[in-house]
């Protein structure tokens, strides 16, 4: 059982390795296509050729993220095929390889697979991305942002609360185009500030804003508004430069913790942590799916096909690749929609899919 067991992890191994590089490579044709047309760009043209080659190696973790389970239900459908299209699944089966033992190896596959994807999820890809962006924002002059509003973030305090409202954030740690909304303990607004920029001060507890206009709410006067402007103003708060980052980033492109610590500080200041919690989920579950993989590819050990087109079954597995990757997103956004427990508008599509391959595994071995 031993011989059996190394033969399918070499042969699975392999083929999802190929499968894996054939991806990347169109992908990262693709990208460096993409960023050909930036190359000259920035300040004194400042983004060259090998600038936007490093760019595209450093979004080769987060290609590696998404594709995994589709390279894998494709590699273990190719092994699986190709050792019952020529009887040699037959013959392991009269060797002693049953049904349970087979899913048992498949399993055990599965999950070098899903710590795998763990790790470039977890560690590689947050850390590429964020190297990514940070490369763009110094050769072409650009900022972190997270779409045309920017992050919002909240902040309760024991007398006030705050809403600030963040546009970008510069490679140097530079905030840019500030605005804070701040309310009293009955829910008034009683002041606005626009700032053109700010930093993070070494001390953690405020931010140094600069070309500040402050419009002060005041029911005492006989003016309600009063304006005033500062060169440079120290505004104390708790939000850390770590929150604005991972407000500015895509909640999929985040570390599972840093996603766990930024839900715990919107649920502390009253915000609506919906999305943020099924991007969570999401992000537990996406590496799990490598075993739904791998259960989905082992029917295909159990079907005649002597006569079936290898390619066929390839651009099957392709197919179901990708079908569950758009449900998987689709269930993403119906469960935010409809206000979903989080946990189960991530784990139905696994659930459905494990639920589809278990039922056509018991069928085909019932019927052989």
């Amino acid at each position: 059982m031993k011989t059996i067991r190394r033969m399918i992890y070499r042969e699975v191994l392999q083929k999802v390795g190929f499968a894996t590089l054939g991806f990347i490579g169109l992908f990262f044709f693709f990208d460096t296509i993409e960023e050909l047309r930036l190359v000259g760009q920035g300040p004194q043209g400042a983004y060259s050729f090998r600038y936007a080659m490093w760019y595209v190696v450093l979004m080769v973790p987060n290609h590696v993220y998404e594709l995994l389970p589709i390279t894998v239900l494709i590699g273990t459908i190719f092994v699986m095929a190709r050792l019952a299209k020529s009887s040699e699944f037959t013959i392991l089966r009269t060797s002693g390889l049953g049904p349970l033992k087979a899913l048992r190896i498949l399993l055990e596959i599965g999950l070098i697979f899903m710590l795998a994807a763990f790790v470039v999820g977890d560690y590689l890809t947050p850390a590429s991305s964020r190297q990514a962006q940070l490369l763009k924002a110094r050769y072409l002059g650009q900022t972190i942002t997270n779409g045309s509003s920017g992050a919002w973030l909240k902040e309760n305090k024991s007398d006030s609360s705050s809403i600030v409202n963040v546009l970008a954030l510069s490679r140097d740690g530079q905030l840019g185009s500030i605005r804070i909304f701040e309310f009293n303990t009955a829910g008034k607004l009683t002041s606005i500030l626009h700032a053109s920029s700010g930093k993070f001060l070494s001390s953690k507890d405020a931010w140094l804003l600069t070309d500040v206009v402050k419009d002060t709410f005041n029911d005492a006067l006989d003016s309600n508004l009063e304006r005033s402007t500062y060169p440079i103003l120290k505004w104390p708060n708790a939000l850390t430069e770590d929150m604005v980052s991972v407000a500015l980033l895509k909640p999929e492109r985040m570390a599972t913790w840093d996603l766990f610590k930024y839900i715990n500080h919107l649920k502390r200041n009253d915000q609506a942590s919906q999305r943020y919690e099924i991007d969570f989920w999401k992000k537990v579950f996406y590496p799990m799916s490598c075993i739904v993989m791998v259960m989905l590819a082992l029917p295909f050990a159990y079907l005649h096909l002597r006569n079936a087109n290898m390619n066929t079954m390839v651009f099957f597995g392709v197919v179901i690749g990708i079908t569950f990757v758009l449900i998987n997103n689709l269930f993403g956004y119906i469960g935010n929609l409809n206000s979903w427990p989080p946990w189960l508008a991530a784990a139905t599509p696994g659930l459905v899919f494990t639920a589809g391959s278990l039922a056509a595994f018991a069928r085909l071995v019932w019927r052989h």
